[in-house]
């Protein structure tokens, strides 16, 4: 049986939940193990390149097919109830999962089976189009039960915050960030691995995605500047800042009219303002904790 250190075993299982499968074993075959069988598109060809890599020949490229495949292996023959009901079915291994704590588990499920999403929104007045990042994990073949079991896993792991999505395919979910906060979390968190697969930049990358997206908009709106979301979302506040929008909000502006007055995009008002509030309310506790005493 093959033995595999963890950096294998962490990409090893997030390939099986992602790409990959273990093959089934039919009566009347020669084989008496199973095997790792996945399919890949030409154009993925250098990332399953990368993949093999940190296998040693274990797994290995038969590129006629365009499929990344092993031998026959008592692993797998042992792996393959952990991975599938008696249908034939394929579901999340909650017994393997906890193993799962390395950050290259969560590239490769992200590589993968993941999309990094962009969401457009244009300020007509100030000729600016934002642009935000969004991470989607298309496990649409899990039930709700296993995503929720992995989504928890990625939060108390990873520190990832992973929300469900409703779908009309496969069983009804993926999960996905809702927050570019959370979203650029989760590409720091795997960065040390995606850093070594360049050909997987556009979804692992943030600054390379957005330098390209970028470019194509400077050609269809070359009126427009072009603003990633979280360079906008983090931009701190000066002292002065701060206290126009309090007297705004005190003569009852609304965010919108806000975000004109300070130049600044409508949800990093909405943010702030929160922050603001939530400052206010810890001072109000703490005063009346004293009074208590």
């Amino acid at each position: 049986m093959q033995v595999l250190t963890e950096i294998q075993r962490n990409m090893l299982i997030a390939s099986i939940m992602g790409d990959g499968e273990i093959t089934k074993l039919y009566p009347g075959s020669r084989r008496k193990n199973n095997s790792y069988r996945e399919h890949y598109g030409v154009e993925q060809k250098a990332y399953r390149e990368w993949k093999v890599s940190y296998f040693d020949k274990f797994l290995y490229l038969t590129e006629k097919s365009n499929t990344v495949r092993s031998k026959s292996d008592p692993l797998f023959t042992e792996w393959f109830p952990q991975f599938y009901d008696k249908n034939g079915q394929k579901y999340i291994p909650l017994s393997m999962l906890t193993s799962c704590t390395l950050p290259h588990f969560l590239a490769v499920l992200y590589m993968d089976d993941g999309s990094l999403c962009i969401t457009k929104r244009k300020n007509e007045r100030n000729r600016r189009i934002y642009l935000s990042p969004s991470i989607s994990l298309y496990l649409q073949c899990y039930s709700y039960e296993d995503l929720d079991a992995l989504r928890k896993h990625c939060f108390h792991t990873f520190g990832i915050e992973l929300s469900f999505s409703k779908r009309k395919d496969g069983l009804n979910y993926i999960l996905k960030t809702t927050t570019v906060k959370a979203t650029l979390a989760f590409l720091k968190v795997i960065q040390e691995v995606t850093l070594t697969c360049p050909s997987m930049y556009y979804k692992t990358n943030w600054s390379y995605r957005f330098k390209r997206e970028k470019g194509v908009f400077a050609e269809s709106e070359p009126s427009y500047t072009i603003i990633s979301s979280d360079s906008e979302r983090h931009r701190d506040y000066t002292t002065e800042e701060v206290k126009k929008l309090i007297l705004l909000k005190q003569e009852g502006k609304t965010i919108n009219e806000i975000a004109k007055i300070l130049n600044r995009s409508y949800w990093s008002v909405v943010y702030k303002w929160k922050h603001i509030n939530e400052i206010n309310d810890n001072e109000k506790n703490n005063s009346n904790s004293t009074i208590q005493k």
